[in-house]
C-alpha cells in the first residue's frame, strides 16, 4: 500500500541532455534528500529509461543510508520493455527486484496505459518532481495535471519548489 500522504512522484524526459549525464544522478541525490528531510518516504517513479531510470536507481542507492524510504514502481503493462536493448532490460529488471511494490495499470498495453501510469503516480502522491525541457509530449501532460490536482511541484533543473506557477 502507497503512503499517498508521505510520497513523490517522478515524471521527465527518457532522453536526457548530454550536458546533465553526469550531474543528473547528483541532482536526483540531493532533491530525494531533501524530500525525505521533509518527511517524505514512498518515491514512485514509472519506470521508463532517462529520468525514471535515474530516479529509481538514487532511490535504491538512498535506502542504504535511509531504510524507511520505499520505491514504488508504477508500470503502465507487462510489455513496457519488449523493445528495449539488452543492457536497459536488464537494468529495468534489477530496478524491479530492487523495487518495494510494482504496480501495473494495465494487463497489456494499450494506447492509454501511459497515461493512466502518470495520473496513478499524481493520484497516489503529495509531491511531483519533474525534469522537463518542453511543453509537449507525456511528461509535460503529467506536470499539468499535478497542478490541475494542486499537487506541490519541484523542477529538478530550477531547485526550487513551484506550487501552480505554470510551466
Amino acid at each position: 500500500m502507497i503512503r499517498t500522504e508521505n510520497a513523490a512522484c517522478f515524471t521527465g524526459h527518457r532522453v536526457i541532455s548530454k550536458e546533465l549525464l553526469y550531474t543528473m544522478p547528483h541532482m536526483l541525490n540531493s532533491c530525494i534528500r531533501k524530500q525525505i528531510n521533509d518527511g517524505f518516504a514512498d518515491f514512485i517513479t514509472g519506470g521508463a529509461l532517462g529520468f525514471d531510470t535515474y530516479a529509481a536507481q538514487e532511490i535504491i542507492k538512498l535506502r542504504a543510508e535511509f531504510p524507511q524510504i520505499r520505491l514504488i514502481l508504477a508500470l503502465p503493462c507487462p510489455e513496457q520493455a519488449d523493445k528495449w536493448n539488452k543492457s536497459q532490460i536488464a537494468l529495468y529488471e534489477k530496478i524491479i527486484a530492487n523495487a518495494d511494490i510494482v504496480h501495473y495499470v494495465s494487463g497489456k498495453y494499450d494506447n492509454g496505459c501511459m497515461m493512466r501510469r502518470n495520473k496513478f503516480m499524481v493520484d497516489n502522491s503529495q509531491r511531483c518532481i519533474f525534469y522537463i525541457e518542453r511543453n509537449n509530449g507525456g511528461t509535460y501532460k503529467t506536470v499539468e495535471y499535478a497542478m490541475e490536482q494542486n499537487k506541490k511541484l519541484y523542477n529538478i533543473m530550477e531547485e526550487k519548489s513551484l506550487i501552480g506557477n505554470g510551466l
